[in-house]
């Protein structure tokens, strides 16, 4: 079964190599102005984050674990 290498997140069709990791906890800064409280951060490469809510993180790693294969297993990521 062939992954695609690309998730929607908020609006964007982004490349899941581009992604460096995904926070495991919402958002909290405690400033009265934020406007991320309760998201969950995802932070790509060159400095870039993209902000989702639960569900959307979940299918993010779901994507990532799927795409990159299961890192316990002994066999690789299906690459067909």
């Amino acid at each position: 079964m062939s992954q695609s290498p690309l998730i929607v997140i908020d609006d964007k069709h982004v490349p899941l190599y581009r992604i460096v990791w995904v926070s495991d906890v919402p958002h909290f800064c405690g400033e009265d102005d934020c406007t991320r409280e309760g998201e969950y951060e995802i932070r790509l490469d060159v400095d870039d984050s993209l902000w989702t809510n639960a569900s959307g993180r979940d299918q993010v790693i779901a994507a990532l674990a799927a795409w990159c294969g299961d890192p316990g297993s002994d066999e690789g990521p299906d690459w067909s």
